[in-house]
Order: structure tokens, then sequence, then C-alpha cells
């Protein structure tokens, strides 16, 4: 387990480094800038914000090892999205495979869904490349990719501990209420954002 954790940290920043090289063409002076840029970017657009928490939400009332094992997952494949984005491979139904991922994630939260841990990584993972190429496809101009790509990272696993701090209270039987209902919540939020990329 230990070894595949590794490897994944060694694509990571794979893709980071590659990230970089590949926006030699949108070179900013200002790396705090697009530190900041990336980090703000999964923070204000909602759809991003609930699947994001719904991550930890899930891993947490998955138990270990999902508690970190799926809010890792998220971010390593998020990055390989966001190298996608920043080359403009094209890769459609990009707002539909968001919205999904907030109903899925919401709906398995919501019915206990308890899947194989490789299953419910596959699926996060899926989802998180939708994600990723919509914050690389998004890269200001001007700004430094492998900041952009730090920024929007790093918020990331901020959300998933949010949700793992609210999926938490899973242990208690009031605290399954609370967390099947942010669930729900999520999955209405996702639903949403499903009928406006549908329509």
């Amino acid at each position: 387990m230990r070894c595949s954790a590794l490897h994944g940290v060694g694509l990571f920043a794979t893709a980071l480094l590659l990230s970089a090289g590949v926006a030699e063409a949108h070179v900013g002076t200002a790396g705090a800038s697009g530190f900041a840029i990336g980090f703000l970017h999964p923070i204000t657009g909602l759809d991003h914000v609930v699947a994001m928490i719904a991550v930890g939400l899930w891993g947490a009332q998955l138990g270990k090892p999902a508690i970190w094992m799926l809010p890792i997952t998220f971010p390593l494949v998020m990055a390989f999205g966001g190298f996608l984005g920043l080359l403009g491979v094209p890769m459609p139904g990009i707002e539909i495979g968001i919205a999904l991922s907030g109903v899925l994630l919401g709906a398995a939260v919501l019915t206990e869904t308890r899947p194989p841990l490789f299953a419910a990584a596959i699926l996060v993972g899926a989802f998180a490349i939708f994600h990723g190429y919509a914050h690389g496809a998004e890269l200001p101009l001007g700004e430094n990719a492998l900041f952009f790509s730090l920024g929007f990272v790093i918020a990331t696993g901020l959300l998933h501990g949010v949700g793992i701090v609210i999926g938490l209270l899973y242990q208690w039987p009031w605290g399954r209420i609370t967390v099947r209902a942010a669930g729900g919540a999520v999955g209405a939020v996702g639903a949403l954002f499903l009928w406006n990329a549908l329509a």
C-alpha cells in the first residue's frame, strides 16, 4: 500500500512539473498570484465544493482505509485531469461529469453505499478527472500553471478535510442522520447543476 501511495505521489509531482513546462506560453512572474487564483478556483464554484466535500464525507463514512485513500486519490487524479486541460486535450461532457459527481457521491453518502474500496476509489478518480480538467482548462492567461495547480490541489485537500470532519460525526446515531442529510444536500445541488448542464 505504501509503495502504491509513493507511486501516486510521483505521478502527481510529474504532472505538476509537466504542466509547468506546458505553461511556457503563459509565463507569469507572480507565482503568489497564480497560487491564490488556483486556491480560490475550487472554493468559488459550488459544484466543485459540494463534490469535494462529499469525497471526505464518504471516506469518513466508509472508515479506514477509505477515510484517507479517497481524499488522496481525488487530488492525485485531479492533477492528471488538470494537465489534460492545460494541454487542451478535447474532453466532452465536462459540466455533466462534474454535476454527476455531486449527484452520485451525494447519493452514496445518503444511502450509506459501501462498495469495495477499489470500486469507490475508481469512482472518485473518474470524477476527479472532470474536476481537474475544468481547473486546468481555465488557467488564466499570464499565470504560472505550477503555482495555479498547487493552489487548486491544496484547496481541494482542505475541502476534503471539511467533509472528513463532518463525516466523523457518523460514529454517533444523531451524527449518522447529519452525515446522510449532508449527502442528500450534495446530491440535490448536483442534480440542480445536472439539470442546468443538460438544459
